[in-house]
């Protein structure tokens, strides 16, 4: 299948595995960030850590859209739910995702009437069926989900559907890298910026990384070569002395974005002055929120919600994992009172979070037996 089986040749993944090989400096430690967590499960579903050598380190960034929710929204809208005319909608990531006062699952548990959606369509169909209720779309992600979000409103409005709102957690990625470049925990070498986002802002918006904070940034595909290909490219500027802004994913990601999808995100949309991030704290201008021409359809607006901030658990180490300063299996609860089934942080229920690649692709164990062997 084309862009599939192309890019997971077995021969052609030794072939470059030599080659950054052979492009590390003798005596030097490299640490790159996969910015993405769909990076981070092709790098475990694949054993890509087994074609770098020692010395290369891939670690977690917070590009999971799912993780990165902080227990005070998940309560805020579990407040919207137990209003008796409203119908909560959200992807299934979210419905077992921890707050203050338990999951979505346990809300609906105890009567709420929560339904899982695969698009924001979709909670504009129940809302045009059960014209009685207020529907509420539970908007998540980065950039890369934001068009469709704003798309919807504008349907709901030129449709009429007053009955249709959104409460807005859209986050954005760049504030969130600027986080990680400015925290004192981490030094990096350099990203492997997260292609599913670059689809929709580009590739420019990442430049200040090179100018500013002097690290290179290659954009990544999510297949095994991708990674493999856009961790050898960082060791090419490395060794080079360049820094630069490079696009492995040309085939899917424009320089310069989507400019349509830039247009609708900027026509519904605005930057809020800060928002929280789960483990992260609040990051100036990293979300985005309704813009005040469609308050009609901004569920914050319709709903009295308590927006009180909940501290996450404090055995759970998602800032840590979200962050790269700690790998998921370090984490003193990792396989044992967190799993999947029973989460205590985000980042085990995601199907992009870095908790869950490790614990569904039982990386953990091989982890744990290589630092016994080395301690």
């Amino acid at each position: 299948m084309k862009f599939v089986d192309e890019f997971r040749d077995a021969g052609m993944a030794r072939t470059l595995a030599t080659q950054i090989a052979a492009l590390c400096e003798p005596g030097r430690h490299y640490k790159f960030m996969e910015v993405c967590g769909g990076h981070t499960h092709t790098i475990y579903k694949h054993g890509l850590e087994d074609y770098l050598p020692e010395t290369v380190s891939l670690v977690h960034g917070p590009g999971c859209p799912v993780c990165v929710i902080p227990m005070g929204r998940v309560d805020d809208a579990i407040a919207i739910a137990e209003h008796d005319d409203v119908i909560l909608t959200t992807f299934g990531d979210m419905l077992r995702v921890p707050g203050g006062r338990g999951s979505f699952f346990d809300s609906k548990a105890a009567g709420a009437d929560i339904r899982m959606v695969y698009s924001p369509l979709d909670a504009l169909k129940i809302a045009r069926k059960n014209p009685d209720k207020r529907v509420v779309f539970m908007a998540i992600g980065f950039e890369t989900t934001a068009p469709s979000t704003a798309m919807t409103v504008l349907r709901a409005a030129a449709e009429g559907l007053d009955n249709f709102s959104i409460f807005c957690n859209h986050v954005t990625i760049i504030p969130a890298i600027k986080a990680i470049l400015d925290s004192p925990d981490l030094r990096l070498d350099g990203f492997l910026g997260p292609g599913h986002v670059s689809t929709v802002i580009g590739c420019r918006p990442y430049e200040w990384i090179a100018r500013d904070a002097h690290k290179p940034l290659v954009c990544a595909g999510f297949e095994p070569l991708d990674i493999l290909q856009s961790v050898y490219q960082l060791l090419v500027q490395l060794k080079e002395g360049r820094c630069e802004i490079e696009n492995q994913y040309a085939r899917v990601v424009p320089w310069d974005g989507n400019p349509k999808a830039l247009q609708v995100i900027g026509e519904v949309m605005e930057l809020r002055r800060h928002f929280e991030w789960r483990g992260l704290g609040f990051i100036s201008h990293s979300a985005l929120q309704v813009r005040e021409r469609y308050a009609r359809f901004d569920a914050e607006r319709i709903f009295s919600v308590p927006g009180v901030r909940v501290a996450d658990p404090k055995a759970c180490q998602c800032g840590e994992v979200l962050k790269g300063v700690l790998k998921p299996w370090e984490c003193k609860v990792f396989g044992t009172a967190c799993t999947p089934e029973t989460p205590i942080g985000t980042c085990m229920v995601s199907s992009e979070g870095a908790c869950a690649a490790y614990y569904n692709f039982g990386r953990f164990s091989r982890d744990r037996v290589k630092e016994a062997t080395r301690t």
